[in-house]
């Protein structure tokens, strides 16, 4: 066996000297940035302001969403880096951000690579007729089920596709996943899912089982999700919601709604109720006044509050703002809003559903962790439409 000679261990011992010299200058220089941004956030804090390895991004600097951002966007310049977006929501520290930018790659070019321009689909009629969503989402893929209905975009120009066709058949099936869990016509079905193919999947689904939609919003953190969870057990209360539909990582947690939530019978993710691959035979035969959704106020300025919204409330918006808009099945709709806000559902979401028109949805935390992202999409995708609100 070889043996490392003494002037191999002073080789090592001054590339681990070079290392830990390199690695300490780059937490100072983190610091310095978290530092700097802390005061211009807290001004007051200057005279005691301590950031260290250790210090606690929410509790001990104050730093919100917005923050972290700015923060990442700040380093991302400063060491031409390109740090994961999901920073954003798993940092808890100051030496969680230097170990990112430790391991982080290099950045790609500011500007993206030219994106040649989409063909555009066969012109399509809006279902005027139609009395309920479910049975707008029937019309589209009776004439043109392979249409495009939903891309979601990723960090980078494109990503994964849905056409109406797809989006009715994997609805179909978490229907009858429902009805299989008991789910009868009127429960309630809260859906706490971030923006992906799950969440059209599944609040579609529901409406094919005759239950009710209650879009509720995902856990923005993992380090959170308990204590979200007890805050959420007042919105699934109010509602009587029978069933949560979430993700993998919340579900883990859905026993502490034991005992808060008493009409709650099941905590399910989408693919446990598709497990089975059976379809629905026939779509819940809904009206115009049957209830389409239950939309919760944030809770802001005290308990979050439901409003009904029947499928004519629903359609009566979709249309009117589509007339104010001159909505065509020939433009192109981006959207980074969250889906339980009524801003992002119903306006960008289902009033791209029923005009045909192809719905480019980005995640909120693409958009919260370089806002530019919103306008390349706009460019790259053609777009013809898009809503924010004021901050944006």
């Amino acid at each position: 066996m070889a043996l490392k000679t003494s002037s191999d261990r002073r080789a090592i011992d001054a590339r681990a000297s070079t290392q830990k010299a390199a690695r300490d200058g780059l937490n100072e220089q983190v610091y310095l940035a978290v530092r700097k941004l802390t005061l211009e956030l807290h001004p007051e804090w200057g005279h005691k302001l301590v950031v260290a390895a250790d210090s606690d991004l929410d509790r001990g600097l104050g730093f919100d969403s917005l923050a972290r951002a700015e923060l990442l966007l700040r380093l991302n310049r400063e060491f031409g880096i390109a740090l994961a977006d999901q920073l954003i929501v798993d940092a808890n520290t100051v030496g969680d951000i230097c170990d990112a930018v430790a391991a982080a790659a290099p950045r790609a070019a500011a500007t993206p690579a030219p994106r040649a321009r989409p063909a555009p689909l066969p012109e399509a009629t809006a279902p005027r007729e139609a009395g309920t969503l479910v049975e707008a989402l029937a019309v589209h893929v009776s004439e043109h089920a392979e249409r495009l209905h939903v891309e979601l975009v990723e960090t980078g120009q494109s990503g994964e596709q849905v056409t109406y066709g797809a989006l009715d058949r994997a609805a179909q099936a978490l229907a009858q996943g429902l009805v299989d869990r008991g789910i009868e016509p009127g429960d309630r079905v809260a859906i706490m899912l971030p923006t992906g193919r799950a969440f059209f999947e599944t609040f579609i689904g529901v409406l094919l089982a005759g239950a009710v939609p209650v879009p509720i919003y995902p856990p923005f953190r993992r380090a959170q999700i308990a204590e979200h969870l007890r805050r959420q057990a007042v919105v699934l209360r109010n509602a009587e919601a029978a069933l949560l539909v979430t993700d993998d990582v919340t579900r883990r947690f859905g026993a502490l709604l034991s005992g808060l939530v008493t009409s709650l019978r099941g905590i399910m993710t989408a693919a446990e109720l598709t497990a089975k691959g059976a379809t629905i035979t026939a779509a819940f035969p809904a009206t115009p006044s049957d209830t389409a959704l239950i939309q919760y106020t944030s809770g802001s300025t005290g308990d979050p509050k439901g409003v009904v919204l029947s499928h004519a409330n629903l359609l009566a918006n979709i249309r009117a703002m589509g007339a104010v808009m001159q909505a065509e099945s020939s433009d192109v709709f981006v959207s980074w809003l969250p889906l339980y806000h009524d801003m992002g559902l119903i306006g960008a979401w289902l009033g791209s559903l029923y005009y045909a028109v192809p719905a480019m949805i980005m995640s909120p935390l693409s958009f919260i962790a370089d806002p530019s992202r919103w306008l390349w999409a706009i460019h790259h995708h053609r777009a013809t439409l898009s809503a924010a609100p004021n901050f944006a």
